[in-house]
């Protein structure tokens, strides 16, 4: 059997940035003479990419976010895409158990490549992928299934033998276009409906292991 490959998501999957995420939106917000978002409402602006978030965040004070207001929150958020950010609970183990069990892994997001490489080697897990496919990596983002197959081949997998882990409901489309089953991460930012169509849900990052044994046999 060929070596199976877990495709993650990052923002809300691997890694809990909202902190920096709103961080960074709100500084410009500010600058523009708007008020600054609650965390738990920049959540749902999260998983369609940088620009998207911010035209989001102007859009509910009806107001249209320019390329500088995209500029500026990329230089706040590229200054600084660490302080409060942190993996979820059990997320180190269980990748270094499935590097262990023989799991293929590949980081498939929608956040611009430079700080999802920092953002990794900051939690010292630089080595453990096999390709990072990012926002920037090619024409196509999720939810477009190339964004994933583009992935998952420059990481030496196969689709028959993958699966897609992620908290937002263009995860679960992507790896459906894809022919890959997925995971839903319902400890992420995504809302329960957006598990749809995946394989499975996992509630913490400790069931992983034991749902992709009952997905990929």
């Amino acid at each position: 059997m060929p070596m199976p490959t877990l495709l993650i998501d990052l923002d809300g999957t691997l890694v809990d940035s909202l902190p920096a995420i709103a961080r960074a939106l709100n500084e410009v917000l500010v600058a523009r003479g708007l008020a600054p978002l609650a965390p738990r409402e920049v959540a749902r602006l999260v998983g369609d990419g940088v620009a998207v978030l911010v035209r989001r965040a102007f859009a509910h004070y009806q107001a249209e976010a320019d390329e500088p207001a995209l500029a500026a929150f990329r230089a706040a958020y590229d200054a600084d895409p660490i302080t409060g950010c942190a993996l979820y609970p059990g997320a180190a183990e269980t990748l270094a158990a499935l590097a262990a069990a023989g799991w293929r892994l590949a980081l498939c997001t929608n956040k611009p490549g430079q700080p999802a490489r920092r953002m990794i080697e900051a939690f010292g897990l630089g080595e453990r992928f096999a390709a990072i496919g990012a926002g920037d990596s090619f024409p196509y983002r999720k939810p477009d299934p190339r964004h994933l197959l583009a992935t998952l081949a420059a990481a030496g997998g196969e689709p028959g033998h993958a699966v897609m882990l992620g908290d937002h409901a263009n995860d679960v489309a992507a790896a459906t276009g894809a022919g890959v089953a997925a995971i839903f991460a319902a400890w992420g930012y995504g809302a329960p409906e957006m598990a749809a169509g995946s394989a499975a849900i996992a509630a913490d990052f400790l069931a992983v292991p034991q749902l992709l044994a009952g997905i990929i046999r």
